[in-house]
């Protein structure tokens, strides 16, 4: 096996910002847990919605969750009832007040998870691999990318890790 470095830590600082804002001394470690228990949850319940990315910022008594999708009427409903609903639900996860914001991507074609969870369904709707691939590389070429390419990397994930730039 190569020792490969993650792309993603060489760019922060550069043109990509950390997805957790905070600093603790003494309870760190309990932060970690929450935000990932936090992201999991999103990522679960907010699956049709295409999220992209969460962000968690921290304060001394609250914590902003904020989450990039494709879909925000989805994840909003009608008149934010889905978006309390979705307090209430994580506020289990931490006892701090919790404020959600929505995001929205504007170009979902150009966003890698997303081009990314679009094929893994895709797959698993049992749509040829083939035309799966390259009907998502033409739509992410068309919407202005530079180029796009497969990572296989199989220990990471099943469908491989996609790169758009």
């Amino acid at each position: 096996m190569g020792q490969k470095v993650n792309p993603h830590g060489l760019r922060v600082g550069v043109i990509k910002d950390w997805d957790s804002r905070w600093f603790a001394e003494a309870d760190f470690a309990d932060n970690l847990v929450e935000d990932y228990n936090i992201r999991k949850f999103l990522k679960k319940k907010l699956y049709n919605s295409g999220v992209a990315k969460i962000e968690i910022e921290r304060a001394a008594d609250r914590v902003k969750v904020i989450v990039y999708t494709a879909k925000p009427g989805v994840v909003i409903g009608k008149g934010g009832a889905e978006i309390e609903k979705l307090k209430v639900e994580l506020a289990k996860y931490t006892s701090k007040k919790i404020l959600v914001d929505i995001k929205e991507v504007k170009k979902p074609d150009g966003n890698a998870q997303l081009v990314a969870e679009s094929i893994a369904a895709q797959l698993e709707a049992r749509i040829s691999f083939r035309r799966a691939m390259k009907s998502c590389m033409s739509r992410t070429m068309k919407s202005g990318a530079k180029g796009i390419s497969l990572f296989r990397s199989f220990g990471r994930c099943r469908y491989g890790t996609y790169r758009i730039l």
